[in-house]
């Protein structure tokens, strides 16, 4: 199959940034079909410019992956309107630029909700070309905006959204969800519940380096890796930290935040007023070199917000990562599902609640090393088992597959 997936935040793994869909093209190639990622050529995670100025489009090839790279407008900081305009620039550019850069009419389109107006775009080039249309559910939208963003449920913007969503919902040939409890709210808005498969992130085990259990040393390190943004309650880490540095027998430990976002700057001169020496925030690493800056922790904790967004669940990529590394890790999170629990790889606190962060991180270290060690064991084991990106492409190729073998039965009906 020619297979088109559209997703504005695609990265290779040469750059910081989420590669799911790069790791499932692999494997979907290794299969035999020929898979290409459309995205946008201005860099969210950079705000760089992929492209030269006069260049509307680029073709690049990154570990035998197509990629092509779409002229959007840049933006700074969150972006505000301006990055809305460069998402509705994404989407105009794959409804009327994409198709005289491919190399052939894909089988299938596959379009990706990072945002829903490169999704619809995707789905009305779908219909165009008439192949079928896959909806790739990553984040609720609208909800995502009420619940995070605090924005009005009578905003436009959140109304526009919402039609998009139902359409997306309704004329979609399948949908993969990255959320495991979606299922209810696609009926409530139109959708077929029955056509939603769930394919969560994952990891590319072919990316990781043998993995060395930690050494014990004079310190020990609690890192993050991941979006410094909203959603990622990095406020509850810094007043954990805050918790944690107030305390004589913690002097020994080093929080660490990797990454980067619109609320990094804020965060950073926050730990400085507070005098937070523990806490270091470090620049964000391409995949390729990500596991070399994970495997300098001992842990690992992330924090979420207390939201009933995670009602429908999550699919954190940075959990896979840091299960790979056989380290264990402290979440706050409350959601039906949570591999950290499922795979006893952790310890679970409550969200949004730093003195609860600070005291799941104590409690791991009073496990001792032993119990510290078996906890990321049984972490990649479960990684390996579950969601290795060789395993999670052949659900999606089932998918796929599904979705054009019955269009073209519908279309042999009539």
């Amino acid at each position: 199959m020619r297979i088109l997936l559209v997703n504005h935040y695609a990265f290779p793994p040469t750059q910081p940034g989420g590669t799911r869909h790069y790791s499932l093209a692999r494997a979907l190639a290794a299969m035999g079909h020929q898979p290409v990622i459309a995205a946008a050529g201005f860099d969210h995670i950079t705000r760089t410019d992929r492209l030269e100025p006069g260049e509307a489009v680029r073709r690049e090839v990154h570990g035998g992956v197509p990629f092509v790279w779409l002229r959007t407008p840049g933006y700074a900081g969150s972006g505000g309107a301006a990055r809305v305009w460069n998402m509705l620039a994404f989407a105009r550019a794959v409804e009327h630029t994409l198709i005289r850069h491919l190399d052939g009419r894909p089988d299938v389109i596959v379009g990706s909700s990072p945002h829903l107006f490169g999704a619809q775009a995707a789905l009305r080039l779908a219909r165009r070309l008439q192949v079928p249309f896959v909806l790739e559910i990553r984040d609720v939208w609208p909800q995502s905006l009420i619940d995070v963003m605090g924005v009005s449920r009578w905003h436009p913007l959140v109304w526009i959204m919402g039609r998009i969503e139902r359409e997306l919902y309704r004329e979609a040939d399948h949908i993969i969800t990255l959320l495991p409890g979606i299922g209810p709210r696609v009926a409530e808005r139109g959708g077929d519940p029955g056509a939603v498969t769930w394919v969560s992130n994952g990891i590319d085990l072919s990316l990781v380096p043998p993995v060395l259990e930690p050494e014990e040393g004079d310190s020990f390190t609690f890192m993050y890796a991941g979006s410094h943004g909203r959603t990622n309650a990095l406020d509850v880490m810094v007043d954990a930290a805050s918790l944690l540095q107030a305390r004589r027998p913690w002097r020994r430990l080093k929080l660490v935040l990797v990454g980067t976002g619109p609320e990094k700057p804020r965060l950073e001169a926050r730990a400085r007023a507070e005098g937070l020496t523990s806490l270091a925030f470090l620049p964000p690493v391409p995949k390729l070199e990500v596991y070399a800056t994970l495997a300098r922790a001992d842990a690992f904790w992330v924090s979420s917000q207390a939201s009933g967004l995670w009602q429908h669940g999550i699919s954190f990529n940075k959990l896979y990562d840091y299960m790979a590394m056989a380290r264990p890790t402290v979440i706050g999170l409350d959601c039906p599902n949570n591999p950290i629990a499922e795979a006893g790889c952790g310890i679970t606190v409550r969200p949004g609640d730093p003195a609860a962060m600070a005291a799941g991180m104590e409690r791991l270290l009073a496990l001792g090393s032993g119990p510290r060690r078996e906890m990321g064991r049984r972490g990649r084991a479960h990684v390996e088992a579950n969601f290795d990106f060789r395993v999670l492409a052949a659900r999606f190729e089932a998918v796929l597959t599904e979705a054009v073998l019955c269009r073209r039965g519908r279309a042999h009906a009539s």
